[in-house]
């Protein structure tokens, strides 16, 4: 399989609520909720990087479109990495997450491998980690 991964899709409970936390709170560019018009279908896009958005459609929905049963909700079955260019960044966007509603779980530390980092939940209960790998070179 060759990595040609394009969206990825977070179920949420209120797709409006998550909609302004992800494009008011977090200031992520969308066209807002499209597909109102098809039953299951209301969803929205964000753009993340080229090649690579996020989309937040209901759980309800997603498990009628895939045929499974919805499950308690489970935040520690995966992490969003959201990697930035410096501490200070880090500081900034869990400050910017906490002000539009999101929980931090974890706050800014150093990290056993030498980098920073700090975890929020965002209003749905997915888990984002913050975090600047001093290894790592992030593109602009």
């Amino acid at each position: 399989m060759k990595p040609r991964i394009s969206v990825l899709t977070l179920g949420v409970d209120d797709l409006e609520k998550s909609l302004a936390f992800y494009r008011d709170g977090l200031g992520l560019p969308t066209e807002g909720i499209v597909g109102q018009e098809f039953e299951h279908g209301a969803v929205a896009f964000f753009d993340l990087q080229p090649g690579l958005k996020l989309a937040i459609w209901s759980r309800r929905d997603i498990a009628h479109d895939t045929s499974i049963k919805q499950t308690p909700i489970s935040p520690t079955e995966f992490t969003i990495g959201h990697n930035v260019g410096s501490r200070e960044e880090v500081d900034n966007v869990l400050i910017q997450a906490e002000k539009a509603g999101a929980e931090i779980t974890v706050a800014a530390h150093d990290t056993f491998w030498g980098g920073y980092s700090g975890y929020f939940q965002d209003p749905d209960g997915h888990l984002w980690e913050v975090v600047w790998n001093p290894a790592w070179e992030v593109a602009e």
